[in-house]
């Protein structure tokens, strides 16, 4: 809403090998996407990239 404050992250994610997500220090890039792509849904950061994201929104907290 208008005015609002974010209070959270939701990020989907899974510790397995997917490419269902480009970037990264893996450098997945569109080419990689159909190697591993497995969700029906929403795509998912992988084991790598996840850590990635905890470590940058991390580094973002701490100002």
């Amino acid at each position: 809403a208008h005015g609002g404050h974010l209070g959270g992250v939701h990020i989907e994610l899974t510790g397995e090998a997917v490419t269902e997500c480009t970037g990264g220090t893996e450098g997945l890039s569109d080419a990689d996407l159909l190697k591993a792509y497995e969700t029906g849904c929403d795509p998912r950061l992988n084991g790598t990239q996840s850590l990635e994201m905890a470590f940058l929104i991390a580094e973002m907290m701490r100002g």
